[in-house]
């Protein structure tokens, strides 16, 4: 099933976001997640792919425990970052061998080190170009790209990071997944804005709960998200109490789900780091997925 097929009808598609961990207990910790998880139903599990493709092998090697272990379909995050055209199809050659049908098509970030991005020779410098290569020869993946509603960080205007998304689907993309965001204003800005150029795709949000506020303010400094100031304000006043960030994280993650829904949209994407209990107090709020 490619991923276009997963908002198919008016279906809602619900779809959580992992990476791979750094250590064995990192690994059995993953795995107690997804079991969590898992009876919720999601359409797919995503799997990042770490900077410089540090991470290329165990995505897909994850993708392949999430389908066998939960039954799930997985989706792998891919990146231009550090590869030849010729080194990218072996990768996606090595992705279809191991099952995996979907993929997540991102430029990827510079390398450490390096002011901008900066393809290797013979490589690809733009998620539209993978999103070709993909669609060239392997034409039968699903492919989803990121959009962002605050603007790339790296975009020299709001404008010009528009048309680059508008490229990565008329090209082939069959989805759009947000960078996280914090006001459902700039989001409900961004998919009218998408919709006005009849392409055709759904656009989904990309929601983080907030369970440490430290951590997505780093977080946010490197994607660009606005955190509101009435949000930071309560979370500032409560900083070295993290139960107390916690429960105000979910809490304003919940309001921020319920109200895209109300406003139609065809699913939520949810950023877990890895761990399932802010997202299981959402779903289980919002009355979504199968559990129970």
């Amino acid at each position: 099933m490619r991923i276009r097929d997963f908002y198919a009808g008016k279906r809602f598609g619900l779809s959580i976001e992992i990476f791979p961990p750094k250590t064995p207990e990192g690994d059995e910790s993953l795995r107690q997640t997804l079991r969590e998880l898992a009876p919720f139903g999601p359409a797919f599990v995503s799997c990042t792919y770490g900077a410089g493709g540090s991470t290329s092998k165990r995505t897909v090697e994850w993708c392949q425990e999430i389908q066998s272990g939960t039954g799930l379909p997985a989706t792998a995050h891919f990146t231009c970052v550090g590869s030849t055209r010729a080194e990218l199809i072996e990768w996606l050659k090595f992705a279809s061998n191991a099952g995996v049908r979907n993929i997540m098509a991102l430029r990827g970030d510079a390398p450490a080190g390096q002011a901008e991005f900066k393809p290797v020779d013979g490589g690809l410098m733009y998620a539209n170009e993978l999103v070709a290569l993909i669609r060239e020869h392997f034409p039968e993946m699903g492919i989803g790209v990121a959009g962002y509603p605050e603007k790339h960080p790296g975009a020299a205007s709001f404008e010009v990071d528009f048309q680059n998304l508008v490229r990565k689907i008329k090209t082939g993309a069959d989805a759009v997944y947000t960078q996280l965001f914090f006001k459902n204003a700039n989001f409900f800005r961004f998919r009218d804005l998408l919709a006005r150029e009849r392409l055709g795709v759904p656009v989904i949000p990309g929601i983080m709960p907030i369970t440490e506020f430290a951590r997505i303010q780093r977080i946010t400094a490197m994607c660009g998200a606005v955190i509101p100031t009435s949000l930071a304000a309560r979370l500032e006043a409560v900083k070295d109490d993290k139960n107390a960030q916690y429960e105000i994280g979910v809490e304003y993650a919940t309001a921020q789900c319920r109200e895209l829904i109300d406003e139609g949209v065809p699913g939520l994407h949810l950023y877990c780091l890895n761990k399932s209990h802010a997202c299981t107090r959402i779903i289980e709020a919002l009355g979504l997925g199968t559990s129970g």
